[in-house]
């Protein structure tokens, strides 16, 4: 009897541990692994998506970018907080298990698809060239920022000058006019007060920090960003910063601004004196020497543009995932149809883009570059023209746009794109 007690005893014990084992291991293999952020038409929010991926890596969180899966979608190991910020931020996401997650990155990693998993490592830390004064329009990064929930600082000339861009790993350069001509504003808002205000507040900055010019300071404001794109920076830049920052550098020891802007007269020699050699996306450019003329150089489309609202788009080129991920991550949409927009510059003239730049934009069609990239040093940059991907023709004193109507934005995801990929592991761009 006491045998058979124990057999029992044993018997019992054993099938207890076999039950509890299995409820163990049934509770494992169900346990949430990966959170996958969608970034196709399944996607609630697209722009505040980043914010999310972003926020993960903030908090040390693995994610991966996969490039041309659903659109460009995110995936970061399970965490219930990030749960709890895509619900709290409206954002659309799937719980996948381990073996899921592993059979998405067996699918990318073949080698008949063009798809690619990169891993973020970091979160950049992102400044924005902003004046401490105020403008009478918005800053479309600065939107998209502020909508996606992803920190940054504003920094300026001084900051710069100083030498602080070394602390960031992403610099973004809006709606600035880097010649020293004031966004060739004069013709229209030379007697507007804000506009001499801005004046006068440049000219006392440039002569506080030992610059006689305004022009001059933002010439070597232009080296040293130019500098920290070569010792491995990020630069993306919008709308006026694009073409007016390349125009100062080729324009460097040469007066191009009329004596409305400083005082002087420009040299009548401007044009043949400007060293094409020194910018890093244009050349063989021709000045706007009329100080009326909002416009700075043929560069810009503006004035001879062929398309209007109605049927004004641009496609995103396609790139390989796996040899080219920087442009395949910088394209990275829901559509490679993306809508034009107007801005002081809005566009560039395919023939002045230099040869070794990667054109990843464009209308061809109407001969109008809008989206471009390239190398530089050790770091790269990005040009994307217009001011506004979702207000076709922005005016000065125009009311800010309102993201919130625009979460699904197309042209708004390229700027958040050049956003999130410093944070991926850097790999050299292939031509």
């Amino acid at each position: 009897m006491h045998d058979f007690c124990n057999f029992a005893s044993n018997f019992l014990m054993k099938r207890l541990f076999l039950i509890i084992s299995l409820l163990l291991s049934l509770t494992v293999s169900v346990k949430p692994a990966f959170i996958l952020i969608p970034m196709d038409d399944s996607q609630r929010d697209h722009l505040k998506a980043y914010g999310i991926t972003y926020w993960a890596l903030q908090n040390q969180v693995e994610a991966w970018w996969l490039l041309n899966y659903r659109g460009g979608s995110f995936i970061t190991v399970f965490f219930a907080d990030i749960e709890k910020e895509c619900i709290l931020r409206g954002v659309s996401y799937e719980i996948i298990a381990d073996a899921q997650k592993n059979n998405i990155f067996n699918e990318i990693s073949a080698p008949s698809v063009n798809m690619d998993a990169v891993k973020l490592e970091k979160a950049p830390k992102i400044a924005v060239y902003s004046p401490p004064f105020t403008q009478p329009w918005d800053d479309a990064v600065t939107l998209a920022l502020t909508y996606a929930e992803i920190p940054y600082d504003k920094i300026y000339d001084r900051e710069i000058i100083n030498g602080e861009l070394a602390n960031y790993d992403w610099l973004h350069l809006h709606h600035e006019d880097f010649t020293g001509q004031y966004g060739k504003f004069y013709g229209a808002y030379g007697r507007m007060q804000w506009y001499r205000d801005n004046q006068k507040t440049s000219e006392s900055e440039a002569l506080s920090m030992g610059f006689n010019k305004v022009s001059q300071l933002k010439l070597a404001v232009a080296q040293a960003i130019k500098a920290y794109v070569a010792e491995g920076g990020f630069l993306f830049a919008m709308c006026s910063a694009t073409d007016s920052f390349d125009i100062a550098l080729a324009a460097e020891g040469v007066d191009i601004c009329e004596s409305m802007f400083d005082g002087d007269p420009a040299d009548p020699d401007a044009q043949s004196k400007l060293d094409y050699s020194k910018c890093l996306a244009f050349t063989d450019f021709t000045l706007v020497r009329n100080p009326m003329e909002y416009e700075y150089s043929d560069i810009d489309v503006t004035n001879s543009k062929k398309l209007t609202n109605k049927d004004d788009y641009f496609i995103l080129f396609e790139f390989s995932a796996k040899w080219d991920p920087v442009p395949t991550m910088l394209c990275q949409n829901h559509t490679n149809m993306v809508r034009g927009f107007m801005g002081q510059t809005t566009a560039f003239k395919a023939e002045l883009v230099k040869p070794h730049v990667l054109i990843m934009g464009e209308n061809k069609a109407a001969g109008e570059v809008r989206y471009i990239h390239s190398e530089f040093g050790k770091g790269m940059w990005t040009f994307y023209g217009g001011h506004d991907p979702e207000d076709y023709r922005h005016y000065v004193g125009d009311e800010h746009t309102d993201l919130s109507l625009y979460p699904n934005s197309a042209g708004y995801r390229l700027i958040l794109n050049n956003v999130l990929f410093p944070a991926a592991k850097k790999k050299k761009l292939k031509t």
